[in-house]
C-alpha cells in the first residue's frame, strides 16, 4: 500500500464549523507553548486537504494577536530552556512544513505584518531538485516550481523572522516494513529486504539516518550558510534514538505532531497541532485550550485467532478483524504480540522477530498497521511481562505455597522479576517489539503479579537481604511490619521492570503510552496487595492507563451490577482515578467449558452502567470478530468512540 501521510485518527483535526470563543480559557501554563502546523497557503476555496486558505491565515494571526498570544522564534525556546529568560504564560510557535513557494508569497509578507517569528521545515533533496524538474510527493510527482528557491529562503532568512529547520533530506516517504509488503514512515521503519528476507540491523539503521540528517544539515550550511537547529520529522514520526542523533548534529529541537502543549523543558520532542482542512479561528481557539474529553473504547483482541497456517485463510481472518473494527468504532485496540496457542497465558512464541523465542509468524506489524492505517484506530501492543516460555526453574517466580519453593501449577508459569538474566530477556523482547512494529502503547499483561507465597527464588532471597528483609519467604509472612515493606518491595519490583520495558520501547517507537492488566480485588480490598504486589494508587501513578479487569463472572460476582458499581467508586475515590482507569468487561464467561459468550445486551447494559457512573474509559475481552461476537448491531452504540462519547 502508498503511505499517505498523517490520514490515522488520533491527530488533532482542526476542521469543524464552531463559533468563535470568547479567548483560550484553558492556557498551557508556565514552560509550556503551542506549536501549529501549517502546511500549503493556498487561495480561498482551494479546499486541499492539508491547506489553509491565506484569508484563514490572517484570521489565525489576527486572532492570536488580538487574544494576546505572544509568537516565539526560536531563540526564545533555547532561552527558556536554560533559564536565561522565561516564556510568557500565552506563548505561540508558527511552523510551516515541507517548503511550499506559498511560504515565500503568501506567509512571508503576512509575518512581517505581524512581526511574528515562524520556523519553516525543508527537504533537502526536493529542494535540490533542478528547475523544471519533479520530485516524489505521496507518490504524486511534484514540480520543482512548487517549492520556494534556495535564493528566496534566504531572503526569509535574513529577514530575522525565518528559522530554517531540516525535513531530513530523504526520510519523507515510507519504506517496505514487513514480507507483506506494508510501506510506513522511512525515519522509524527497519527496512525489509525482500531480496535477502532480512531486515535492517541497528547498525544499518543508524547509519541511513545519522547520513541523512547529516547530509541535510550540511546542504542547508552550504545553501544558507548556516546549520539547522531544529528537526522536524516527517509524519511526525520519532524515536529516541532519533532524537539523540538530531541532538548530536547540532539540532536541540525537534518537532513531531504529537498533539499536547509543549514543553521548554522536552523540546526534543515538540508537539504541534496539525492544520487540516481550512480549520476556523473557533477551530484553532477551541484545540489550543486542550480540553478536549479524552473518550476511550476498546476492543481486546487475541491475535491467535488471526494466525493461520494458511496464509489465504490468514488474510481472510485479517479482513474479517479490519472491517469489524472498523464497524464498531472504538478507539483503541489492545493487541496480542505473542502467541499463546494452548491458551495457558504463557507466551510460548512472538509475532515479531526477536532474539529469545520463536516467531510463529511475522505478524504483529502487519495487523497493527492495517488496524490503524484501515480502522483508523490507536493500536497497544499486548505483551508479557514475566509469562515468557524461557530459562529454567532458577530463573522462574517460585512458591512456598506447598513447602519447598518450586512452579505454583496453579498460576502463570513466570519469570522472576528479581533475576538479572530474567530481566535482561525481558527487556530485549520489549526492545525487539519496538525496533520492528508500528504501534501507539503498551499495554501489560495480567501475569504480573506476585503471591503472598512468592517469590522465593535465589534472586529474589538475596534482593530480600540486601532491602534489610529476612531471605525467608515463612520469615516474612509471619512478621507483620516485615510482611508490609515486602509487599511493597515486590510491587514496586514489577513496577519498576514494566517501566523499564516501556523505556526500552520507547528507544525506538516514541511518543508511547502504557496501560496495565490489574485485577479486580486489589482494587475492591487494597489489603489484598499482599495477595497480588498489586496496588491502584501505584499504578495510576506509573502509567497513562491502568486497564482493571471488570469481570464480574470470572470473580463470580452475585450481582454483577453491584459489583461494577463498587469498583467504580473504589476507583472514583482515588485523584484522578476515573481519567486513568480503563474498565475492561469480560465478553465471555469462563466459568463454563468451552467458555460462552456473554450476551451482546448484557454487555451493552454494563457497558451503559459505567458510563451513567461517570466512567471516561472502557472496553471488553475477548472480541470475538471470527463468530462476530458480541453483535454489532446491539453493541455498536456503546462501543464507538464518537456515538456517546459522554456522560448522560
Amino acid at each position: 500500500m502508498r503511505l499517505i501521510p498523517l490520514t490515522r485518527r488520533g491527530v488533532f483535526s482542526l476542521a469543524g464549523a464552531l463559533a468563535l470563543p470568547q479567548g483560550t480559557r484553558a492556557q498551557p501554563g508556565p514552560g509550556r507553548f503551542v506549536a501549529i502546523a501549517y502546511h500549503e497557503i493556498g487561495e480561498d476555496g482551494a479546499g486541499r486537504h492539508y491547506s489553509l486558505s491565506e484569508s484563514q491565515l490572517v484570521q489565525h494571526l489576527s486572532f492570536l494577536r488580538h487574544d494576546g498570544w505572544h509568537f516565539a522564534s526560536v531563540n526564545e525556546l533555547l532561552a527558556a530552556r536554560d533559564g536565561r529568560r522565561p516564556l510568557p504564560d500565552k506563548t505561540v510557535l508558527l511552523s510551516f512544513d515541507d517548503g511550499y513557494n506559498d511560504y515565500y508569497t503568501r506567509v512571508f509578507p503576512l509575518l512581517r505584518a505581524f512581526n511574528a517569528p515562524g520556523v519553516f521545515a525543508l527537504v533537502t533533496s526536493w529542494m535540490e531538485t533542478p528547475p523544471g524538474g519533479t520530485f516524489d510527493y505521496g507518490g504524486q510527482a511534484t514540480p520543482r516550481s512548487a517549492l520556494m528557491t534556495w535564493a528566496q529562503a534566504r531572503e526569509m532568512q535574513a529577514s530575522g523572522l525565518c528559522e530554517f529547520a531540516s525535513h531530513s533530506h530523504d526520510l519523507h516517504h515510507g519504506v517496505p516494513a514487513n514480507p507483506q509488503g506494508n510501506v510506513q514512515p522511512a525515519a522509524v521503519t527497519r527496512i525489509w529486504d525482500a531480496r535477502t528476507g532480512t531486515y535492517e540491523t541497528d547498525a544499518a539503521w543508524t547509519r541511513r539516518i545519522e547520513g541523512d540528517l547529516s547530509r541535510a544539515s550540511s546542504i542547508m550550511a552550504n545553501r544558507l550558510g548556516r546549520r539547522p537547529r531544529v528537526m522536524v520529522w516527517p509524519y511526525g514520526r520519532y524515536n529516541l534514538e532519533a532524537v539523540a542523533i538530531a541532538r548530536r548534529l547540532g539540532m536541540p529541537v525537534a518537532m513531531t505532531l504529537d498533539p499536547e502543549p509543549a514543553r521548554t523543558d522536552r523540546l526534543g520532542a515538540v508537539g504541534r497541532l496539525l492544520t487540516m482542512g481550512d480549520p476556523r479561528v473557533g477551530d484553532l481557539a477551541r484545540l489550543m485550550r486542550f480540553d478536549e474529553p479524552v473518550r476511550e473504547r476498546v476492543l481486546h483482541v487475541d491475535l491467535d485467532a488471526v494466525y493461520d497456517e494458511d496464509a489465504a485463510q490468514a488474510v481472510r481472518n485479517l479482513d474479517a478483524l479490519i472491517e469489524r473494527v472498523a464497524s464498531l468504532g472504538p478507539s483503541h485496540v489492545y493487541l496480542q504480540a505473542f502467541a499463546d496457542p494452548d491458551g495457558d497465558g504463557v507466551a510460548d512464541a512472538m509475532y515479531f522477530p526477536n532474539r529469545h523465542l520463536p516467531m510463529r509468524a511475522d505478524l504483529f506489524n502487519r495487523v497493527a498497521w492495517q488496524l490503524s492505517s484501515r480502522a483508523g484506530v490507536k493500536v497497544f501492543a499486548w505483551m508479557p511481562v514475566l509469562g515468557f516460555r524461557l530459562g529454567t526453574e532458577a530463573d522462574l517466580v517460585l512458591s512456598t505455597r506447598s513447602g519447598a519453593p518450586a512452579i505454583d501449577p496453579d498460576h502463570y508459569r513466570r519469570l522472576s522479576p528479581f533475576s538479572a538474566r530474567a530481566r535482561g530477556w525481558i527487556l530485549d523482547l520489549y526492545d525487539d517489539l519496538a525496533k520492528h512494529a508500528s504501534f501507539a502503547g503498551i499495554v501489560f499483561h495480567d501475569d504480573a503479579f506476585l503471591t503472598d507465597y512468592e517469590d522465593a527464588n535465589p534472586d529474589a532471597l538475596a534482593a530480600y537481604r540486601a532491602a534489610g528483609l529476612p531471605g525467608d519467604v515463612a520469615a516474612l509472612r509471619s512478621d507483620q511490619e516485615a510482611r508490609a515493606r515486602w509487599t511493597a518491595l515486590k510491587t514496586r519490583t514489577l513496577i519498576e521492570l514494566t517501566v523499564a520495558a516501556a523505556d526500552h520501547a520507547r528507544r525506538w517507537r516514541a511518543p508511547l503510552e502504557t496501560a496495565r492488566n490489574m485485577y479486580a480485588e486489589p482494587v475492591l480490598n487494597p489489603a489484598s496487595e499482599d495477595w497480588f504486589a498489586q496496588s491502584l494508587p501505584a499504578f495510576l501513578a506509573a502509567y497513562d492507563r491502568t486497564a482493571i479487569m471488570a469481570m464480574p463472572y470470572m470473580e463470580r460476582a452475585r450481582d454483577p451490577d453491584a459489583f461494577l458499581r463498587r469498583l467504580y467508586a473504589r476507583v472514583a475515590a482515588e485523584p484522578g482515578g476515573v481519567a486513568r482507569t480503563v474498565f475492561e468487561l469480560q465478553a465471555a464467561d469462563w466459568r463454563h467449558r468451552p467458555a460462552r459468550p456473554v450476551p451482546a445486551a448484557t454487555l451493552r447494559a454494563q457497558l451503559r452502567l459505567l458510563q451513567r457512573l461517570g466512567a471516561h474509559h472502557m472496553g471488553w475481552y475477548p472480541d470475538d470478530f471470527v463468530r462476530g461476537l458480541p453483535e454489532a448491531s446491539v453493541v455498536r452504540d456503546a462501543i464507538n468512540a464518537h456515538s456517546f462519547p459522554y456522560r448522560r
